[in-house]
């Protein structure tokens, strides 16, 4: 009955965190105008807002993990929430630009310590019978947090100044500090006495850091520029491949890439998955609202369709891949996602919302299929000495697929719009751009698929 209880606590205490940072990030992108009215900001230092903190989670992710896996994934886990409620704190007093930027890079790298360690501590509490559940009523969250964020946050802003949009992650902080200090039982520290390569955490770092700016720096540095980093980041990581083959307690053991076609396989469909769908709400936010005409809150009440049947469903999933092999349930989520980007190819200027909105719950209902079994298929994969690392993998596959969907979106738009503005003369040009979008995202999804399959059984 205590085990029983414990594990119910840690599940809410990890489900919490894991619609705090998600919330927190949809929520900021709502009030970025009203942020740059206040501070005077032009639209290259507003990206920098969001940039800031997408780019310090994403270098800090992996070797958090490590920390974790040696210091202990408590002890992590609550300086997370520490770390990211205090610069929350600071982000609603900011007085300058400099400031918020600044203190967005310290919110991320709490972030990644929550997220380098939610998922592991779940995974180490739970069963693998029992893992899939778990996991599925915190990547429900993660979505909920997504989904509420552009409403609650909107309000916020109009009623109270996006300043408060911050000031809400301290007191539901304070409430998962509390929490995880009286009730999370154990530190589950399984490379103890292990060494952490800081070498090679900083080789990755910048690896990481220079594929993403790549990414989605396109239009910002120009194409040249770009690919420059792109180029850069690929050789970075190289170096970290060879420099981590030779490390005795290295950050990241290349052999679970090498010998282990389950965790290698999964992680390559996550970061597929993610780079095919995370730019789909900026196609269709944009098409509904130059192409059908809408205001920003009708094409949010129809974009909401995707999210909501995510969280809803996710559980349900998760649930699913404790009882069938978590890989053929992730490979039939992302074959249904694959669908659903195909029958988005035939959206144009006369597509009716009774097609529109029943393609977006089919799409999120292939989302929820593939990401809870998946990550479940992570977790399942590895020893439980490199949960923190495995977590920690997952979540930069999640940010690196979300910048490389945008890179190729912004490229798509720049090969046939320009730095043209989407007048109506241009509104030909643009709905030939997101059908090329999915056609490409369609395909990535189909390589999806061979990746999820690919992995083989877990169990």
């Amino acid at each position: 009955m205590e085990d029983k209880i414990t594990k119910r606590i840690t599940l809410f205490i990890v489900t919490l965190s894991s619609f705090l940072a998600p919330f927190d990030g949809s929520s900021v992108n709502i009030a970025l105008p009203s942020i740059g009215r206040e501070f005077a900001m032009d639209a290259v230092s507003l990206g920098w807002v969001a940039t800031a903190y997408l780019l310090s989670s994403a270098m800090f992710l992996v070797p958090f993990g490590r920390i974790a896996d040696i210091h202990g994934r408590k002890k992590i886990y609550i300086a997370g929430i520490f770390v990211f409620a205090v610069s929350s704190l600071f982000l609603a007093l900011s007085t300058t630009a400099a400031m918020l930027i600044s203190l967005r890079i310290l919110q991320g790298i709490g972030s990644a310590m929550i997220f380098g360690t939610g998922i592991a501590i779940l995974s180490s509490v739970f069963p693998p019978q029992e893992r899939g559940k778990a996991l599925g009523i915190a990547v429900s969250a993660t979505y909920l947090g997504l989904t509420l964020g552009p409403f609650l946050g909107g309000f916020l802003t109009e009623h109270l100044s996006w300043r408060s949009i911050f000031l809400v992650n301290v007191p539901l902080g304070i409430i998962i500090i509390t929490l995880a200090l009286l009730k999370l039982k154990g530190d589950w520290s399984e490379a103890k006495g292990e060494k952490f390569d800081l070498s090679g955490s900083i080789i990755y770092s910048l690896g990481v850091i220079a594929l993403m700016l790549g990414f989605s720096g396109m239009s910002r540095f120009g194409k040249m520029a770009g690919t420059g980093l792109i180029l850069a980041g690929v050789l970075t990581l190289f170096i970290f491949v060879r420099w981590e083959m030779r490390q005795e307690s290295p950050v990241v053991d290349i052999r679970l890439f090498i010998k282990n076609k389950a965790f290698a396989f999964s992680n390559l469909a996550a970061l597929i998955n993610y780079s095919a769908t995370f730019a789909i709400t900026f196609f269709l936010s944009l098409y509904l609202q130059y192409i059908k005409g809408m205001d920003p809150s009708a094409a949010g009440a129809i974009l909401i369709a995707q999210p909501v049947i995510m969280t809803i469903a996710s559980p349900f999933a998760g649930r699913l891949s404790d009882r069938i092999e978590p890989a053929k349930v992730a490979s039939i989520g992302m074959a249904i996602l694959a669908a659903g980007l195909f029958m988005l190819v035939f959206v144009g200027t006369d597509t009716s919302m009774l097609y529109l909105v029943p393609v977006l719950i089919l799409i999120g209902f292939g989302f929820a299929l593939f990401s809870s079994p998946n990550s479940n298929a992570i977790m399942s994969s590895v020893e439980k000495k490199y949960y923190g690392i495995a977590s920690g993998m997952l979540g930069t596959m999640r940010l690196t697929g979300q910048m490389l969907s945008m890179g190729l979106a912004v490229l798509i738009f720049a090969i046939y719009i320009g730095h043209n503005q989407i007048t109506p003369e241009y509104h030909p040009a643009f709905l030939i751009s997101i059908k090329t979008g999915f056609i490409i995202f369609g395909v990535l999804s189909c390589f999806g698929i061979v990746a999820s399959l690919a992995r083989g059984k877990i169990r």
